[in-house]
């Protein structure tokens, strides 16, 4: 049989020249025996190709090429000298002749043609452990479980077997035949993490990712969770400001833009765990280093901690709600553009919007929880999703945040349009026509400062997910010497991630909750914060956005049929457009009256007639309670003022004459006897 010759010493007469070498072994000292391997080239291993054997206790085989990492994960050929090192006395006592080439097979195997691993055979396990059992025990050590026999193929054949020698008819050329093989990621020791956890990486089960981050060095991880850091105070200084202004009126805002706080509401958390992870840094986004152990600082991954899984379930939470809220914010316009809702009849359906803006989130961000799906982020230092697995970013952020633009932008558009066709068919008053407008420039920019940082976001997550697999090979490239892990094979592109692109989507994802103030922002928003400040509270005056809404003729074109003609009326009309002109000054003329009537009575009752005939006040009353004199007669003058729109009204309305005439008579007599009251008042002055 022919011989392979990449090192110096031939593998012709191993046996002869084995037993010599293992006798001189014996009398060598004990830092002899244990050096770990003689290495004849810088590197631990050359991108997975055949590779000399250096491990010292399996020289002189039959063969003298392996590759590595070997059958029992080793990264390097030192890396399997250190886990041989229990063995050396037994192999150097020569407890069993079969102990060092099963050792060598498993350790540093032959490296056979076409990439094919050969294994040993069973028995020559088994004749290992059970010559070499007794010297084992009185050595302390014990048997790998990765050794156990049963294992292997059932045969009975010397290692390595005639057909898994690598052969080369060319004795002068002493260059080995590359095996190219694709062995994809093997996790490095110092990336390893405890089984329990349920870890992965690179669709490795327990491992993690680096951290620091795996693509940016630290200065510039510093710089960007700053960076975040100051961005998060500010979106968190909007929201908060637009709630604290909802909290002051809370009457202020109704459907259809009640929605806008709930959005803020949202953001507000959404800002607040980021700046939580700017105050953290590390210290929940990733696991503390082992040195001890050869165990690295690694990616936080799973529930099993607590405030990891905190952070997430309130970051995934309240991101998806907001979005969800937005999408609600353009039914609640499309039902008072398009169907004409009112907003009562929008509330009616506020349980309906909860439960699906806070139903909807809660349901994914559990289903996540199942799945153990919650990773760390050690560039901003909170905890989310999709940042290492590239399907869980699919489904979960990019597929969600998709059905929300295009359901939103569709019944935005339809709102929209419908306002204009109201704008521009049917004729409003100047007055209208601009309050219109006004709220239609107002959804649209609000609309576009939403939409613009969200498209980017998604872009963002486009991309990133399109190029993970090239930014994943690169790393691994790069770092599989430095880790002792076999080198990407054939790669065909090279490429790493710009901190831009992910300082961009943390910007885009924070300044989405900045709008908000956009909507709040007004010159009454000014004075009810003054106001607050100075203990006073201003009277409730109807929102400019609404109120749009409630004048006569824009209510009366949303809800009218466009072949109808136009009958103006006055501003009585109410949020519904149902009342009329002269229902409303009915009414407001009833009150008006019953309130006068009621405070001449409330006087007349407190009034008695002195023995002289004059009407003084009683006694149970001060001095200082009576009504000045200049009350009298604007109360007169208000009262006549009634009975004059009284007759007007009942020459125009006849039904409702026949109502208002009634309590005319007691408010004439009420009015002449308080004129009278005065003159008698006014000649004892």
């Amino acid at each position: 049989m022919g011989c392979a010759t990449v090192s110096p010493v031939p593998a012709c007469g191993a046996r002869e020249r084995g037993a010599v070498v293992l006798w001189l072994l014996l009398a060598s000292s004990l830092f002899v025996c244990n050096s770990a391997i003689l290495v004849d080239s810088a590197e631990s291993h050359s991108t997975f190709t055949c590779e000399p054997i250096g491990l010292r206790m399996c020289q002189n085989l039959p063969y003298n090429i392996t590759f590595m990492p070997n059958l029992l994960e080793h990264y390097d050929q030192q890396t399997a000298a250190l886990a041989m090192e229990p063995f050396h006395p037994m192999v150097k006592l020569q407890c069993s002749p079969a102990l060092r080439p099963f050792l060598c097979s498993l350790y540093a195997p032959v490296c056979a043609e076409y990439g094919r691993v050969a294994l040993p055979c069973r028995a020559l396990c088994t004749h290992s452990r059970r010559d070499c059992q007794k010297l084992m025990d009185m050595f302390g050590v014990s048997w790998p479980e990765e050794m156990d026999c049963n294992r292997f193929p059932d045969c009975d054949e010397p290692y390595p077997r005639a057909e898994d020698l690598l052969t080369n008819t060319n004795t002068t050329d002493h260059s080995t035949k590359a095996v190219q093989r694709d062995y994809g990621f093997w996790c490095p020791r110092e990336l390893k993490v405890d089984p329990e956890l349920g870890y992965s990486f690179l669709g490795v089960r327990d491992c993690s990712p680096p951290c620091p981050n795996m693509y940016f060095r630290r200065e510039e991880l510093t710089f960007a969770r700053y960076f975040i850091g100051v961005v998060s105070i500010v979106c968190l200084s909007a929201t908060l400001f637009t709630f604290l202004t909802f909290l002051i009126d809370v009457t202020r805002f109704r459907y259809p833009e009640r929605p806008i706080i709930f959005y803020a509401v949202c953001y507000m958390m959404v800002s607040l765990v980021f700046f939580l992870g700017f105050l953290l840094e590390d210290g929940v986004a990733c696991n503390a280093a082992s040195p001890a152990q050869f165990k690295a600082s690694t990616i936080t991954q799973g529930s099993h901690n607590k405030a990891c899984t905190l952070l997430f379930m309130t970051l995934y939470f309240f991101t998806m709600a907001g979005s969800v809220w937005w999408v609600v914010l353009t039914i609640t316009w499309f039902l008072a553009a398009v169907p004409k809702w009112g907003s009562e009849a929008i509330e009616k359906k506020a349980l309906l919007f909860h439960a699906s803006a806070w139903g909807v989130p809660g349901v994914l961000t559990v289903a996540l929880l199942a799945m153990n799906k919650i990773e760390g982020d050690n560039i901003s230092g909170v905890c989310f999703v999709g940042l290492y697995d590239v399907h869980t970013l699919r489904w979960f952020l990019l597929a969600p945040l998709c059905m929300d633009v295009l359901l939103g932008v569709a019944l935005l558009l339809a709102g929209i349009m419908a306002l204009n066709r109201v704008r521009m068919e049917i004729p409003l008053e100047k007055e209208n026509q601009d309050k219109l407008v006004k709220f239609m420039i107002r959804i649209g920019v609000f609309s576009i400062l939403y939409l613009v940082p969200l498209l980017t976001v998604v872009g963002c997550y486009l991309y990133e997910q399109a190029y993970r697999s090239v930014w994943e090979t690169t790393w691994v490239q790069e770092r599989c010497r430095e880790y002792h892990i076999p080198c990407p094979y054939q790669v065909e592109q090279a490429s790493r991630p710009d901190l831009v692109l992910f300082l961009m989507k943390y910007l885009m994802v924070l300044v989405v909750g900045i709008p908000s103030v956009f909507w709040v922002g007004s010159k009454k928003t000014c004075f009810e914060w003054a106001s607050f400040f100075h203990g006073r509270r201003r009277k409730d005056v109807v929102n400019e956005s609404r109120q749009v809404l409630q004048e006569p003729d824009f209510a009366q074109c949303l809800l009218r049929d466009p072949n109808t003609p136009i009958v103006r009326k006055s501003r009585g009309t109410s949020t519904q457009g149902t009342s009329t002109h002269a229902s409303s000054t009915h009414l407001a003329m009833l009150d008006d009256v019953r309130s006068v009537h009621s405070k001449m009575s409330s006087y007349h009752g407190s009034l008695h007639r002195s023995p002289d005939g004059r009407y003084t006040p009683t006694s149970h009353r001060g001095t200082e309670e009576r009504p000045p004199y200049g009350s009298m007669p604007r109360l007169t003058e208000q009262l006549s003022r009634h009975s004059s729109l009284h007759q007007l009204d009942s020459q125009s309305q006849h039904g409702s004459a026949r109502d208002l005439a009634n309590p005319l008579p007691t408010n004439i007599t009420h009015g002449s006897s308080m004129n009278h009251m005065e003159e008698q008042d006014g000649a004892s002055a």
